[in-house]
């Protein structure tokens, strides 16, 4: 079992949610998210004061997945996050310990589905 983590745009959920559908994964979590990377954020004036903004807008979905699952899901968010520029994100996959269904009490790979 793995967790993936997955920073994108916020313009490209649609897109990700998508390839993830097409790819037989449908369950996820998705959060809003601020962070600076390599974009190293802008400059904007506002009534004729400069600031700085460098924490950008991200969009964070969490995936807990079997093993079987984890290539496949890797490539749905990467085929529909993809722009080719700089800032279209991270995936980081988790190695998860345990995993349990609170309606049912399964645990393991059967509480994933």
């Amino acid at each position: 079992m793995k967790l993936i983590v997955a920073l994108i745009q916020p313009h490209k959920l649609e897109d990700v949610k998508k390839a993830l559908f097409d790819a037989d994964v449908h369950k996820m979590t998705v959060s809003t998210a601020l962070g600076c990377g390599q974009q190293k954020g802008f400059t904007e004036s506002y009534r004729g004061v400069i600031t700085e903004i460098n924490l950008l807008k991200k969009t964070r979905l969490e995936i807990a997945v079997n093993d079987n699952f984890v290539k496949p899901t890797i490539a749905a968010i990467i085929a529909g996050a993809k722009t080719g520029n700089i800032g279209d994100g991270k995936i980081f996959v988790l190695p998860m310990e345990e995993c349990i269904r609170i309606r049912t009490g399964e645990t393991g790979s059967d509480a994933i589905g």
